[in-house]
């Protein structure tokens, strides 16, 4: 028996934003949006949904965006730092970083997080090495300690690195 699962999540939703409005009792637009939205995310996730890989594929890149946009911030926290130290405490670095992964996808995206990341730059790659620019150490440590490259792993569902 399928189920239609646009009109069944849309239903609970509004149940749910509903029950929200009335134990709220705040009509205020940052309360009632924040309503819409977590009756909206109770509702998906309590609704019964066949997780094909392309739905997975999805949900780990919106999860992999969120965690680097996450990066980005606080490593230009960081770089913010450093710039308006007095001593401008830098200690500039390049990093040969090779990579296992058998496709072009994997290394083109670690290299534009690297890039996305302030403080840090994909200088070249050649073949499965990137030569990587860094401000210090703390901005080259999401690629030294393989966090990033483990977190792209995520993205692919492979476990390439070890």
């Amino acid at each position: 028996m399928k189920t239609n699962f646009p009109m069944i999540v849309t239903l609970r939703t509004l149940g749910l934003f509903l029950v929200w409005l009335i134990l709220s009792e705040s009509t205020l637009p940052m309360h009632v949006g924040l309503g819409f939205v977590a009756a909206f995310v109770v509702a998906w996730l309590n609704t019964d949904r066949v997780a094909t890989p392309r739905v997975v594929r999805r949900l780990r890149s919106v999860w992999y965006f969120i965690w680097l946009i996450g990066r980005i911030l606080h490593s230009g926290v960081h770089l913010s730092k450093l710039i308006l130290h007095p001593a401008l405490p830098i200690d500039p670095k390049v990093i040969r970083y090779r990579t296992q992964w058998p496709g072009n996808s994997g290394i083109v995206l670690l290299g534009n997080s690297i890039t996305l990341t302030p403080g840090t730059i994909t200088v070249e790659v050649n073949d499965r090495e990137l030569l990587i620019h860094a401000m210090d150490d703390h901005a080259a440590e999401d690629v030294t300690s393989h966090r990033l490259a483990r977190h792209i792993d995520g993205l692919f569902g492979k476990k390439v690195l070890t």
